[in-house]
């Protein structure tokens, strides 16, 4: 599937999976996005939007905002709140992971987001290749046994979640694009309710 069929949830006739709402909190960038959920095999992804050379991802400030937007476009989000990813925690934790505990609920919900975003900007190969080392820490960590992590488990997690931080914070989004179309290389919508 290429870029543009895979990123563009909205196009005429194309029925993807559910769409929901997603808040992401975290230091450098804030704001709530569209979450598509794959139908039988396929992978979740972020929604985005297909541009000549690359995608952008549609932020909100608001779940309000974006529902409107999904309704715009012919879709309906399958629940009226948005769940909330606090990015902020593994940010922190990241700033010093020898001495703060790993905030694992947030750092699942981080690796997932990470992944699915990567998806929906069709830029997967910004991830590190990920392989056993990374499927036994992922196992730990959804089992909530990260304090038995391998010191090279450790080390793919925290490079998994800095570079996932670096991509969520410098793609391309589009900030309430219904309204206006912004160009945004940096920071993003920042604002939270």
């Amino acid at each position: 599937m290429g870029k543009s069929e895979m990123a563009d949830v909205f196009a005429s006739g194309r029925r993807r999976g559910s769409l929901y709402a997603y808040r992401v909190r975290g230091l450098g960038r804030s704001g709530v996005v569209l979450w598509v959920g794959g139908r039988g095999d396929e992978p979740d992804q972020v929604a985005s939007l297909p541009e000549a050379d690359r995608c952008r991802v549609p932020v909100f400030t608001t779940a309000r905002q974006a529902r409107m937007y999904a309704s715009r476009r012919g879709r309906r989000l399958a629940a009226s709140g948005a769940d909330t990813l606090e990015l902020t925690r593994v940010q922190h934790w990241l700033e010093d992971p020898e001495r703060r505990r790993v905030p694992s609920g947030a750092v699942l919900e981080a690796w997932n987001f990470f992944e699915d975003l990567a998806r929906g900007l069709g830029e997967v190969r910004r991830l590190p290749q990920q392989d056993a080392v990374h499927d036994s820490a992922y196992e730990k960590l959804f089992g909530d046994e990260y304090a038995a992590w391998t010191p090279a488990e450790r080390r793919a997690v925290l490079e998994l979640m800095r570079v996932g931080v670096e991509l969520w914070n410098s793609c391309p989004v589009s900030v309430k694009p219904c309204s206006s179309i912004v160009s945004d290389s940096g920071r993003g919508a920042s604002g939270d309710s």
